[in-house]
């Protein structure tokens, strides 16, 4: 009885996390405007979930956080739409399945990496804030990293295609979204992870 009331409570937790990612990802809510570019905070719920409920619910909710991007990316397409939609493919199936694993992959990845990090943290003893910003950065980091190391890996002559670019230009693209999207993005969510988590935290004991 007691197993099941804990999968109940769990179930339950993931689906309130879900329903957050979503209304982040459909709303102004989900970006932040910062001196030079907007952060995304979408990711923030699918690191505290991975935190708080463990790796498997963060898988879930990157997982969820794929499919908002991928489903945003075919109904209102932009530039850089072919990457996150296999709707907006430009070199067929294997264009396709690029995108899945792009919008949908590396978003699952976010909620893997964020769990096992703060599992491990926990194990080394780290105080939980510390160790609650350090896996809010490095979470933001992976989706940062991932997504645009993916386009650069999978899809760099598409990419250069749309940008108008050489080839041979588009790592310094890649590396330029990097450091001025993803470092501010990952500052913003290890303060707001580090101060969100805390509050969860002890609500969940």
């Amino acid at each position: 009885m007691n197993k099941r009331k804990k999968d109940t409570r769990w179930l339950a937790s993931v689906a309130l996390m879900m329903a957050v990612v979503i209304l982040l990802a459909n709303t102004p809510l989900g970006m932040i405007q910062l001196p030079v570019v907007k952060a995304t905070t979408v990711h923030i719920p699918v690191i505290l979930g991975a935190v708080l409920l463990g790796p498997f619910a963060g898988a879930i909710l990157g997982g969820t956080f794929g499919i908002c991007s991928m489903i945003s990316n075919t109904m209102a397409p932009t530039l850089l739409s072919f990457a996150f939609s296999p709707f907006m493919s430009m070199t067929g199936i294997s264009g396709a399945i690029k995108a899945v694993w792009i919008s949908v992959g590396c978003r699952i990845m976010i909620g893997l990496a964020a769990g096992w990090l703060w599992i491990l943290l926990m194990k080394l003893k780290v105080k939980f804030t510390p160790a609650l910003a350090v896996t809010g950065f490095v979470g933001a980091m992976v989706n940062t990293v991932s997504v645009m190391g993916s386009i650069y890996l999978l899809l760099a002559v598409q990419y250069a295609q749309v940008k108008s670019v050489g080839i041979d230009a588009v790592w310094g693209l890649v590396m330029a979204t990097v450091v001025a999207s993803g470092i501010p993005e990952a500052i913003v969510a290890a303060v707001l992870v580090a101060v969100l988590g805390k509050v969860l935290l002890k609500l969940v004991k």
